[in-house]
């Protein structure tokens, strides 16, 4: 079968791409088109859009960015019509995918959102369209099942795939152990971002002589971008493609909001959330993000696992104070992994995601046939 997959970002990438192996495993002759990264390609997927040409973040960004996005649309839409798959894969990056889905629902393509938009943090009311125009919604946090309960609509929970992607590598390098004197720097996957939150990090490591700071490189953007910002701080040094061995070493980490959050849970290292956007942004969100937290751990968990330094409580100072606290305080280290562990247990409970999202789609696209050939 033919299938068209649309990942925007980074995350979606590695997740895309571990959903596309298992596609491989279940259709032997997948013809796979899509927009993602180099992960997907690596899968041998048809990379049509890499998701660096795609990262526009925050409300004004996007407005500055229209005509490019107006672009991409039209181009998706004529690429789509001459692959002509039999199912569209829409992977998170809600702001393209949803008006993507509405399209491809009105010409007659079957859709499958793997990976729900935020829709439970705002504009809730995008639920109805989410049902007039995806017919299969995979989710992977826990709380999702119950949000589109209250809608009136099934969604299918699979467990999270970062779970079994960070048992595999850690399997994989048994020999890691944690040096006590590194600290993850992850300051997100976007120049945008990355220009706000990393100076302030850096700012902070100048209050920790005695411990190295390691800057974990997006695989989108140049060395040259990040030389700028660390040239001048004695203790700190940049690495490329190796986040997750970076995590392994680590004894606590500053991280920015996303997905980032939960892997570093899932490594069991003890973080920070450190979050920032344009002020304009920021304040454009804050009306409407109806939200106790915004990072991932706490949202699952419901209650503040990590500390979430927000826009102006973003300073090297409180940085500094609460980086000391998970450092230097046995009992709040203990306690932060016995909630990572609950985490992780939440989590688990789908068991393999990739793998239950790939059989769920499998069977939602073959369900004619086999019904058919029962009743034969």
């Amino acid at each position: 079968m033919k299938y068209y997959i649309i990942a925007g970002e980074a995350s979606g990438d590695l997740h895309g791409s571990n959903l596309i192996k298992e596609l491989q495993k279940l259709d032997t002759d997948a013809n796979i088109r899509c927009w993602g990264g180099d992960k997907m390609q690596a899968t041998g997927a048809t990379l049509v859009k890499h998701y660096k040409e795609l990262a526009f973040m925050g409300f004004v960004e996007v407005i500055k960015n229209l005509p490019a996005i107006l672009k991409n649309i039209k181009f998706c839409k004529t690429d789509i019509s001459s692959f002509n798959p039999d199912v569209i894969i829409f992977i998170d990056y809600p702001g393209f995918n949803l008006r993507m889905a509405k399209w491809a629902k009105e010409n007659n393509y079957k859709t499958v959102f793997y990976i729900s938009p935020q829709v439970w943090a705002w504009k809730e009311n995008r639920v109805k369209g989410i049902k007039k125009y995806i017919d299969k919604m995979i989710v992977i946090l826990p709380f999702e099942k119950d949000f589109y309960k209250k809608w009136n609509y099934e969604v299918e929970y699979v467990g999270h795939p970062l779970v079994e992607v960070i048992e595999n590598f850690k399997s994989q390098h048994p020999e890691i152990r944690i040096s006590e004197n590194t600290i993850a720097l992850l300051p997100g996957s976007r120049k945008q971002e990355i220009q706000i939150k990393l100076p302030v990090m850096l700012e902070a490591s100048k209050n920790f002589p005695g411990y190295e700071f390691v800057v974990a490189k997006a695989p989108s953007i140049e060395d040259d971008f990040y030389e700028d910002f660390i040239k001048d701080y004695a203790n700190v040094k940049m690495i490329a493609n190796e986040t997750y061995l970076l995590l392994m070493k680590s004894v606590a980490a500053l991280v920015t909001s996303g997905t980032a959050t939960l892997e570093t849970a899932l490594f069991g290292v003890p973080e920070i959330v450190c979050y920032r956007a344009g002020n304009i942004s920021y304040q454009i969100a804050k009306r409407l993000v109806k939200l106790k937290f915004i990072c991932l751990v706490n949202l699952i968990m419901n209650r503040e696992v990590v500390r979430e330094l927000i826009q102006n409580d973003l300073t090297p100072e409180k940085i500094t104070t609460e980086l000391k606290k998970i450092l230097l305080d046995p009992q709040k280290k203990e306690k932060m992994r016995e909630d990572y562990a609950q985490l992780k247990q939440l989590l688990s409970e789908g068991g393999n995601a990739s793998l239950n999202a790939a059989e769920s789609i499998y069977r939602f696209l073959t369900f004619k046939e086999r019904t058919k050939n029962f009743l034969q």
